[in-house]
């Protein structure tokens, strides 16, 4: 009997995690997409809504905060802090995300999205 009778057992569990490890980072990478892309729908509402002649910067907060809960679950949305500004004719929205990775090895994902609107003018 030959000293190497276990080691093709050890090479499968080995790899095996291996593309464990690669699944999971790719599913995260896939999540933190998807959560960039409701961020960034977020942000575009909210300028939307906030830029309406009658609209104030609570009413821009509001649809911020109200897309962000119709489209990330409670823990993708603990990560993003939405601010709505109003200055003469300009509604901005800014969004700074920190989307925690799923494994230690990979770092957190942290960005910054911005939104602009014109305010609109009674004629």
């Amino acid at each position: 009997m030959s000293g190497a009778a276990g080691a093709a057992s050890l090479q499968y569990v080995v790899a095996t995690a291996f593309v464990l490890v690669v699944f999971v980072g790719l599913a995260n990478l896939v999540v933190d997409l998807y959560a960039r892309g409701a961020v960034r729908a977020a942000v575009d509402e909210a300028v939307r809504a906030g830029a309406r002649v009658d609209a104030s910067v609570a009413q821009c907060d509001l649809r911020a905060r109200d897309v962000l809960t119709d489209l990330l679950g409670r823990r993708l949305r603990a990560g993003v802090a939405v601010s709505c500004d109003e200055r003469p004719g300009v509604v901005t929205a800014t969004a700074d995300v920190r989307l925690p990775s799923w494994l230690a090895v990979l770092p957190d994902w942290s960005f910054t999205v911005t939104g602009t609107a014109v305010k609109e003018r009674v004629p």
